[in-house]
This record gives C-alpha cells, sequence and structure tokens, in this order.
C-alpha cells in the first residue's frame, strides 16, 4: 500500500466574547423580556453564539429567530457542516421560544431533543435561518419545534422538536 504524504495548510478563526452574565433583575423579568434585551444588545449574548456563529435576530411570544453564518471551519471529517451545528442551532432557536412564552420567576431546560437533518450544509451554503415555534407551554412541561432554512436558497436543512422542563428560577 502507498500513501500519499498530505500538504497541509492552515487557516484560523478568531472570535471574541463578553463572559456570560446574568442581570440582577433576570428573576423579575418575563423570558421574552429577558430575550428581547438580549436581541437589543443589553444582554451580552451567549459565548457559544460566538464560537459557533449565530445569533439571534428576533423574538416575539412564542417565536424565536436565529440567523447562522456556515464555514469549513464547521466542518466534520467527510466535508460538511457537523450535525452538532445544526442541532445546537436549533436548540437555542427552541429554548428561546419556550422561554419567550416564561413568566418572571420561571425558567426551562431542555429534557429531550429529536433532530432530524435531510440535506448537507456546506461552507458555501450561505446563511441559514432557524425559526422555532412553542406548541405547548404548561406549568412544568412545555414543547417546541423549529426549522432551519438556507436564506438564499428556501430549501430545508433540518427540523427539530424539543420538551422543556418549566421550574422555578432560584
Amino acid at each position: 500500500m502507498t500513501t500519499t504524504p498530505r500538504t497541509e495548510t492552515t487557516t484560523s478563526r478568531t472570535h471574541s466574547w463578553s463572559p456570560p452574565t446574568i442581570p440582577a433583575d433576570a428573576a423579575d423579568l418575563s423570558g421574552l423580556e429577558f430575550l428581547e434585551r438580549l436581541v437589543d444588545g443589553r444582554i451580552a449574548p451567549p459565548p457559544i453564539a460566538g464560537t459557533l456563529g449565530f445569533r439571534m435576530i428576533h423574538v416575539e411570544r412564542g417565536l424565536a429567530v436565529f440567523e447562522g453564518e456556515t464555514g469549513e471551519h464547521l466542518y466534520n471529517p467527510l466535508g460538511s457542516v457537523h450535525g452538532g451545528y445544526l442541532a445546537t442551532l436549533l436548540d437555542s432557536a427552541l429554548g428561546c421560544a419556550v422561554m419567550s412564552e416564561l413568566p418572571p420567576g420561571k425558567a426551562y431546560t431542555t429534557v429531550q431533543l429529536g433532530v432530524n437533518m435531510v440535506r448537507p450544509v456546506f461552507g458555501h451554503s450561505g446563511p441559514l435561518r432557524c425559526e422555532g415555534r412553542t406548541l405547548h407551554v404548561g406549568r412544568t412541561v412545555a414543547t417546541a419545534e423549529a426549522k432551519v432554512v438556507g436564506e438564499g436558497d428556501g430549501k430545508l436543512y433540518a427540523h427539530a422538536t424539543t420538551t422543556c422542563s418549566v421550574f422555578p428560577l432560584r
């Protein structure tokens, strides 16, 4: 067996983030009020958003919209964007949709995430849009659904559902 020597080139990517902070009045804010502050910049975005290159661009009651950039820095060994990127983008939109309906003093956590990837994403696929919408928000359980579509081509790339546990914020 003959192997061909690999010629390696390297590229780099640098990003910055603000340390995660929760405002002192967070327990007094509804989930929607908290997320509106995040969208308009009064609360710093979570570090994962900068690390993976996505951001929440719109929120309203029961809806959270994210925008994500693709690139080869997100590739898996087979040369397409890793499914974990899509799962994280979907989980973020789903959770924020649920949070947008929570009253002051309540929080959530994901307890189940079901992701379906229907076509590969590549670095040249362009910006992605992810919309999460609530289906049910109760006293202790919430469910939501989300989809990822290409902003340029309108194609569906992935969709997901979640079940979240709702609990008192301490």
